[in-house]
């Protein structure tokens, strides 16, 4: 199943994209449900709805705008590929290692669920000179009943799996550079814009690409301004998402609706990978557009907007350490 939000001539919709006699086309969800709303309910509800749709009543989805496929409860983003890490870390200090530390558990960061952007539309950019592009899978978080999706186990977390996206982590490289020397971030090098789309593929759709070791031994393509800049597999993650769910429940919780991205793949899969190679590729600018391709979810396309500039804050003040 594919889940959608779209917008079209009665506003916004939320409904199942269904392939009609070779067309794709949407149609809305019975009783005006919402995606937030079949989340909640978990891939059985969502197999429920799918099996009562009225298929002859769908729209062409080239009529329609298609929008985020949901509206965040929260946004996590890992960074699962050894590959990418090794690359980036180039860019930094100009040695291609990865730390120790990496290897003993998956490591994320939050980031901002108010500024994502659907496929097709423009992503303005901040004040940077150093933009990228970071092609990740996304995984979906859906309820499970009898879980509260606190402190989760493996087996249990791959029940809250609820599908997939394509995930546009945007990234200003110059920006994010200077933040985490502070040792802590990233922050404004990534809070500006994040595409998700252009739809969720249920879980159950991708079980025939599952590997032996639980990842998705699926293809991901990345193309800029037509180019193909890199590909990976996804099964080359060094945890699969049932794992990095568990790690983000631990000691915590997960509830329906959370964003779950895999990282960014390797081979390519950013700009800052091959900077840290050697490369003299340029960063992005107004006008470029990112085309990401997932195999059996879909693609994203975005072109690059204008840079926005920002109100001015002054550095920080000097001060005597005065103790009362």
């Amino acid at each position: 199943m594919k889940i959608a939000r779209w917008t079209g001539p009665e506003g916004l919709s939320e409904g199942f994209v269904i392939d009609h006699d070779g067309q794709l086309e949407v149609v809305k969800f019975p009783e005006q449900m919402t995606v937030a709303e079949v989340l909640t309910g978990g891939l059985p509800l969502a197999q429920e709805l799918f099996a009562t749709i009225n298929t002859s009543t769908g729209t062409p989805l080239e009529e329609v705008t298609l929008q985020v496929p949901l509206v965040p409860a929260s946004i996590r983003d890992f960074v699962a590929f050894e590959e990418h890490v090794e690359g980036v870390s180039g860019a930094v200090d100009g040695k291609n290692e990865v730390v120790p530390e990496w290897y003993e558990a998956p490591t994320f960061y939050f980031t901002n669920p108010h500024t994502v952007r659907a496929t097709e539309q423009s992503v303005a950019i901040p004040q940077t000179q150093r933009l990228d592009f970071e092609l990740e899978l996304a995984t979906i978080i859906g309820g499970v009943s009898g879980s509260t999706g606190e402190n989760l186990d493996v087996a249990t977390a791959q029940q809250h799996i609820f599908g997939y996206t394509v995930m546009n982590d945007w990234s200003a490289r110059d920006l994010q550079a200077r933040e985490m020397r502070v040792k802590l971030g990233p922050c404004k090098g990534k809070d500006f814009g994040m595409t998700l789309g252009p739809w969720i593929v249920t879980a159950d759709e991708l079980a025939q690409y599952v590997d032996p070791d639980g990842s998705l031994a699926i293809r991901a393509e990345a193309y800029v301004n037509g180019t193909l800049i890199g590909e990976d597999l996804v099964s080359n993650m060094g945890w699969n998402f049932a794992e990095l769910v568990a790690y983000a429940a631990r000691n915590s919780v997960v509830v329906p609706g959370d964003v779950l991205g895999s990282g960014t793949v390797g081979n390519g899969g950013c700009l800052g990978e091959l900077w840290g190679r050697g490369s003299d590729i340029a960063p992005l600018e107004p006008g470029d557009q990112v085309r990401l391709v997932i195999e059996g979810v879909g693609e994203i396309t975005n072109t690059v907007g204008e840079r926005v500039p920002a109100p001015q804050l002054p550095p920080a003040r000097k001060r005597e350490r005065l103790r009362r």
